[in-house]
């Protein structure tokens, strides 16, 4: 790959999304800067103009300048920050979530709309190397595996695990809202009625927010638990964080007796199945369903427990 190469690319993306002229791709009077500082806004828990800077990598008189605007447009207010009154607190006023809100609507029926002409089958593809480019580009920015945290789920990480599968096998396998609800079932089944001393939940947490789980349950089978529910956010992969949760659940069954650990996945989780296989389970049995709205291969995993760990 050239230098030339990526330029190329770059010339292609944007106008792809509609970069050079966003105010009227948007049907809305903000630039791609701009419309991106309100996202932030909106979505970001650090709303000092500073932090905004520095997430953004914007000049702070360009900063200033947009947000200017914003506070003559009525969208957002400046204060001094109730921890350091040498910093200036953004928020958002009323007319500006709504603003917020607007774009984001707009963007997704932009990108909708993209969506549409690229044939469901390739749109795994899409997202693969969508996510590739990502990692290749952000690794300087990686956080170390230290930094993730596996804990106990508190309160609204439930919904999240719910939330979150859906959004996800949505956006990356095309699956429809009846995966959201076998989620939401097995979810309600735990959290309403669960073993604590054989059953557990693990949340993955970098910087303070949910980026994995995984679920620990007993099967029908005696003395087996499956595992269930694993997922890492996309911008959290490549820590290492999928392996940490897999060796949770095994170490923890092992640990409270069980002999067996199971799973069912489907053929299309590939990188999934690299961890199981990884981990030293062993496919016993494959068969193909139509769910999710999608023709799958489900699969059957198993894990010995009883052997000596390696």
């Amino acid at each position: 790959m050239t230098v030339q190469d990526i330029r190329a690319f770059n010339r292609f993306y944007t106008n792809v999304i509609g970069a050079l002229d966003y105010s009227r791709h948007l049907y809305a009077p903000y630039t791609l800067t701009e419309s991106r500082v309100l996202y932030e806004l909106a979505h970001s828990p650090r709303t000092d103009a500073a932090d905004l800077r520095a997430e953004l990598s914007l000049d702070s008189g360009y900063l200033s300048r947009i947000l200017t605007k914003f506070e003559q447009d009525g969208l957002v207010e400046r204060a001094p920050s109730a921890q350091d009154p040498r910093r200036r607190r953004i928020t958002l006023t009323a007319h500006g979530r709504e603003t917020a809100a607007l774009l984001a609507e707009r963007s997704n029926e932009a990108v909708g709309s993209l969506l549409s002409g690229v044939p469901a089958a390739d749109r795994p593809r899409l997202a693969e190397a969508m996510r590739t480019v990502r990692e290749i580009l952000s690794r300087k920015d990686r956080k170390d595996h230290a930094d993730v945290l596996l804990r106990e789920p508190g309160p609204g990480d439930l919904g999240w695990i719910v939330q979150r599968n859906a959004a996800l096998y949505a956006a990356e396998f095309g699956w429809n809202t009846d995966y959201e609800g076998l989620v939401a079932r097995i979810v309600a089944d735990f959290a309403e009625d669960h073993d604590p001393h054989l059953e557990r939940v693990w949340i993955a947490e970098l910087d303070g927010r949910p980026v994995g789980c995984v679920m620990c349950v007993r099967d029908e089978a005696p003395a087996t638990a499956r595992l269930r529910l694993l997922l890492v956010e996309p911008d959290a992969r490549g820590l290492g964080i999928g392996d940490r949760l897999i060796q949770a659940v095994v170490d923890y069954a092992r640990g409270v007796g069980y002999r067996d650990l199971v799973l069912w996945t489907n053929d299309v989780l590939t990188a999934a199945r690299r961890l199981y296989q990884r981990h030293g389970f062993v496919l016993t049995a494959e068969k193909p369903h139509r769910s999710f709205g999608k023709d799958l291969t489900g699969q059957d995993w198993r894990l010995d427990l009883t052997g000596t760990p390696e």
